[in-house]
């Protein structure tokens, strides 16, 4: 199933926050935290929209649908720039066919051509590691929380210079979850 990579624009906000939704919802949790979070991230200093992108493909018999997305938001290590990939959700109608793949190959490259040294992530390290990721204190990267272990991940970019060690600061939304 082709999909088409883009910036997301304020247009996409309801299919975007549909699609989050849809990716982590349970029976427990109709409306999961990273909805809200979405919401919040947008609204805070350390939004980048040019590193908020959306796959756009057919849904439901319809094209042009918006099938998932990543964000990458501004952290921090030890004061020096950095980024979170967070979130990443593809719709389950769309998931295992290569929608996360395409979306965190393209904000990876995005981000790599913004001139940024490094993005970190809190994911499976089987799956991320496939993308270059690794666990953040071979870097000197403390874990935001100590319990994260190895499921904190980092993958340098291209103007990555011996970052400064310490610890991962997230952007303010994710300190209310």
């Amino acid at each position: 199933m082709p999909v088409l990579i883009r910036r997301e624009t304020p247009a996409d906000h309801a299919a975007v926050r549909a699609v989050t939704t849809a990716a982590f919802a349970t029976p427990e949790r109709p409306e999961p935290v990273e909805a809200p979070l979405l919401d919040a991230l947008r609204a805070c200093d350390d939004w980048l929209p040019a590193l908020s992108l959306v796959a756009v493909g057919d849904r439901g018999g319809e094209e042009g649908q918006v099938v998932g997305h990543v964000a990458c938001t501004r952290g921090r290590v030890d004061g020096a720039p950095a980024l979170l990939l967070a979130p990443l959700g593809v719709h389950p109608g769309h998931q295992r066919r290569g929608v996360g793949l395409a979306l965190v190959h393209s904000v990876l490259g995005a981000a790599d051509a913004l001139g940024e040294p490094l993005v970190a992530l809190l994911g499976d390290p089987a799956y991320y590691g496939r993308y270059g990721f690794r666990t953040s204190t071979e870097y000197g990267i403390v874990p935001p929380e100590p319990s994260w272990g190895a499921y904190f991940q980092v993958r340098t970019l291209s103007t990555y210079r011996e970052a400064p060690r310490g610890t991962f600061r997230l952007a303010e939304p994710f300190d209310h979850l």
